[in-house]
Order: C-alpha cells, then structure tokens, then sequence
C-alpha cells in the first residue's frame, strides 16, 4: 500500500503564506466577478500531512500566478464521503435537486477555472475521502449526462503522493492507473479540456521498494538533512508540476 509521510511538516518547509481551508468558497453567482479561480482540493485526513502541505504549497503557487484560491480541505470541513439517497433522489433525472452539501460543493466547482486535487496515493488509486467526493458530487446530471457539460473547458491537475521508491518497478504501473482513471475515467469523461496527473514518490521517511522475489524492502528512516533533502526534492517536483500545468495553459488570441 503507498502511504504518504504522517508526520508533521518542519517549520522552515510549511508555506509562512497561504490561504485558510474553506476560505471565501465562491458561489456559482460570483463567476462572472472573478476571472481566474483555482480550487484546491485537499484530499487528507490530517491537516499536518505532506499531502497538506504540498497542497498548500500549491495554492499559494497558484495565487502568485493571479488566481483566486478556493481552499477545499474535505476532511477538515467534515465531508461525508458515503453517498447517500438525498445525493440521487432521482438518479435519472439530470435536473434533480442534490442534498444540500453536494450543491455547495458543485457550486464551487462551476466556479473554479481548474481544479488542483492532492492526495495520497492508497493501492495506486485514490483515498476513500476522494473517492466519495467524486462519487457525492460529480453526478449524474453535473457533471456528466448532458450534451453539452457543465464542467466543459475547466482544466484539472491530480497531485498524488506514493510511499514507493521512484525506481520501483511499481511506478511506471501506478502512473498509467491513475491516468486511465482520473484523466480519461473522470476528467475527459465530464468534459475538462485538459487533465494531467503529477505522480510523487518517495513520500515516505523510510524508502520501500519490491525486489525481484515480491519482498518488500523498507530502508532506515531519513534523518536531519538527508530528510531535508528529501522533502525539499518532493517540494521541487511538485512545483514543477503545477508551473507546467499552468505553462499548458491556453493563450488567448
């Protein structure tokens, strides 16, 4: 199972600026009062988590590029990721009225221009927490279903973080996954114009990989610079990440 690191970021490594979870989330009638808007998802159980953290990295990365942050930390602001009867009180009917904590969150994403989601990477798919906001939110009738849909031309970045070695021969298997399932199972499918997946490995303090016989091998744990080193490389691709996706943006004529 690829876990990310639990423990708490280092101070000199935690973003000394960025915005609050669940701060000022738009509502689907400020869209035309904002120009750029980036919802940032993150998709943790523990607000110290360097899945947290890199989230928060990347929001701010994206505020000093110009756009609004709307910081969505699920866990943090209680979401329930169990569907529920009042999420599809009508499945087949696209114009049904959802429970009211799946038209807050479709509120917000109609108001974003992309979507960045972090997450840690659980059995190389997504946590469960993840899982159940897709499954609650993205539903039939927003976000697919239509002719013409409702997410058409927003763009999404996936950040997943794996405990993996970046050399195991697991990595380049869970990369093509998640592609399959969050570019061209979820994104392309609900009409994003583009979607791309920033797989991080090495999250975890302690390096583990599969050898030839299926043994897992797990090193000592990083210490002192070795382990800042470690984190200041996760920091560094997952900037690159976002300051490519944002590169592939559209330029208007």
């Amino acid at each position: 199972m690829d876990r990310p690191r639990r423990g708490r970021c280092t101070e000199d490594t935690e973003p000394t600026d960025h915005p609050t979870p669940g701060g000022n989330p738009l509502s689907h009638n400020d869209i035309d009062q904002q120009t750029r808007t980036a919802l940032v998802v993150i998709a943790h159980h523990r607000s110290d988590s360097l899945t947290a953290h890199l989230a928060r990295r990347a929001a701010a990365r994206l505020e000093h590029a110009g756009y609004r942050i709307d910081l969505l930390d699920l866990h943090a602001e209680g979401f329930d990721p169990r569907m529920t009867v009042a999420d599809q009180p009508d499945w087949g009917h696209r114009e049904k009225t959802y429970s009211p904590e799946v038209h807050e969150h479709m509120d917000r994403i109609l108001a974003a221009d992309l979507v960045v989601v972090v997450f840690p990477v659980y059995w190389a798919s997504t946590p469960a927490l993840l899982k159940g906001w897709i499954d609650r939110v993205w539903n039939y009738g927003f976000a697919y279903g239509r002719s013409t849909p409702r997410l058409a031309g927003k763009r999404m970045l996936w950040l997943g973080l794996a405990g993996a070695a970046a050399d195991d021969p697991l990595i380049p298997f869970m990369q093509q996954t998640l592609e399959g399932q969050l570019n061209m199972g979820i994104a392309y499918y609900c009409g994003f114009s583009h979607s791309a997946v920033g797989l991080l490995p090495d999250a975890e303090e302690r390096r583990q990989r599969l050898d030839a016989d299926g043994t897992l091998r797990i090193e000592a744990a990083t210490v002192g610079a070795e382990r800042a080193a470690q984190y200041a490389d996760l920091e560094r691709r997952a900037d690159g990440f976002v300051t490519d996706f944002l590169a592939a943006e559209p330029v208007s004529a």
